[in-house]
């Protein structure tokens, strides 16, 4: 197995040629899909996939595209950003062009990735990502545009965008901690190389070659592999990197749980809230009363608020302020009880330092990342009922898989705990204040896909 699993690594590092090929051909279709349907007029509801470019592209992205490249993280590591990622390539290829300026302080600060996945969710939430193409080309085109930018000015050769600003590089690098391989570095080899002629390689995303450790940052591109005689793709434990090599920190245990289980699941469920629709009612009618229409006028530009008059939706400024709200009460409820639950197991448990409940929140990527994977195919099962596909099995896989994620997220929470020196009886309350926290969470998905 091992020997099969390292000559794959070296089988990308022959082909990478081939490989930057691949890239190209997907750049291509990217392009096509991202432009084109942006040029045409909006489908009507007698358009489906097989007659209309438009939904195609719509079913591309957000139906296929974005839900299975975050599973790929967790089973083949960032393999989507080392092989295919239209945006990584188009970045170095810009760096390769650009005027290798030293990579300023702001880009490398460690907010951007909470950041910059908090904005584009919020952002595409505004202007109806999903449904428009005029907002996709808006928000992934302007996200391409800001790759090559980067590209162009910072670095040489390099990924500066990947590895520090990209909107979903930190939910990448989590997932990716799952994989069950990685490059491995064999210091002895390494040290042994030393005097010997070695050929220099281009790690794009700049990932420290020597003290590789981890699958987080990794693109997994296969470069290195076979360089020095000293780094080859190996498998591994699943768990390995969360419970015995990741310390984690505070952007990342932002990142999971007010990021993608609360801020995340605020921007998946806000459409189908019965409470927001009362609530706006209740508004609207007070302004009313008292003669103030400016907050019910829906004559926001479509790249601040979704407009499409044409189609019969638009928001108004009163739409978009509640969604904005709805999204902050998602991120306070759920990631806020959960951050609390984290902060109450954090004490109950021996060894506590500084950053122990940062350790303690990785055991979460499961779950967070389970979350983020059902928002995502709720647009897939809404395109497929429109092609008149049968979706009466869909609750029970989504729930099975959110049992599963669960599951495996209170595993890796108890490996963490007994890691710590937790006996049996400490290690059960942790767990059972961590399970309590999670409520919240199961609980939007419930209301998501049962009661609502």
């Amino acid at each position: 197995m091992g020997s099969r699993v390292a000559a794959f690594g070296h089988f990308l590092q022959r082909h990478k040629r081939a490989l930057r090929n691949l890239q190209w051909l997907i750049v291509l279709v990217y392009a096509f899909l991202l432009i084109v349907p942006a040029c045409l007029p909006l489908p009507d509801e007698k358009a489906h996939v097989f007659n209309n470019l438009t939904v195609v592209a719509q079913f591309a992205f957000w139906g296929i595209w974005w839900p299975f490249v975050l599973v790929s993280m967790p089973l083949l590591g960032r393999a989507w950003c080392g092989w295919l990622c239209p945006e990584g390539m188009l970045t170095e290829w810009a760096s390769e062009r650009g005027i290798n300026k030293p990579i300023p302080k702001w880009i490398r600060w460690g907010g951007w990735p909470f950041v910059a996945f908090a904005l584009t969710t919020i952002y595409g939430q505004l202007v109806s990502v999903y449904q428009y193409p005029l907002a996709v080309l808006l928000v992934l085109g302007g996200s391409t545009v800001g790759a090559m930018a980067i590209g162009y000015l910072y670095g040489r050769e390099k990924r500066i965008w990947c590895r520090y600003m990209c909107p979903v590089n930190g939910v990448f690098n989590l997932l990716a901690k799952l994989a069950p391989w990685r490059f491995k570095v064999d210091e002895d080899a390494w040290r042994a190389s030393h005097g010997k002629k070695v050929i220099p390689i281009n790690c794009a995303p700049l990932v420290p070659l020597r003290h590789m450790q981890g699958a987080g940052a990794c693109h997994m591109c296969g470069r290195c592999s076979g360089h020095r005689d000293a780094i080859e793709l190996v498998a591994r434990s699943p768990e390995e990197e969360v419970v015995k090599v990741e310390k984690g920190d505070g952007w990342q245990t932002a990142l999971i749980v007010f990021g993608m289980m609360g801020l995340a699941t605020g921007a998946f469920l806000w459409s189908s809230s019965p409470w927001l629709v009362a609530l706006k009612q209740d508004i609207a009618s007070w302004l009313i009363d008292r003669d103030i229409m400016w907050p019910l006028a829906d004559n926001a530009p479509w790249w601040m608020l979704t407009h499409y008059p044409e189609v019969g939706d638009s928001f108004s400024w009163l739409d978009g302020a509640l969604i904005l709200a709805f999204i902050a009460a998602g991120a306070v409820v759920v990631g806020g009880g959960l951050w609390l639950a984290l902060w109450l197991a954090d004490r109950a448990l021996p060894q506590r330092s500084a950053g122990s409940l940062n350790k303690l929140a990785l055991g979460f990527i499961p779950a967070a990342g389970c979350g983020v994977f059902l928002g995502l195919t709720a647009t897939t099962i809404t395109l497929l009922k429109h092609e008149g596909m049968g979706t009466d099995w869909v609750n029970t896989v989504r729930f099975g898989l959110l049992a599963l994620a669960l599951a495996w997220s209170l595993r890796l929470v108890w490996r963490l705990s007994v890691q710590r020196g937790a006996g049996i009886i400490r290690s059960a309350a942790a767990q059972l204040v961590l399970a309590g926290g999670l409520l919240p969470f199961v609980a939007a998905w419930v209301y998501f896909f049962v009661i609502w």
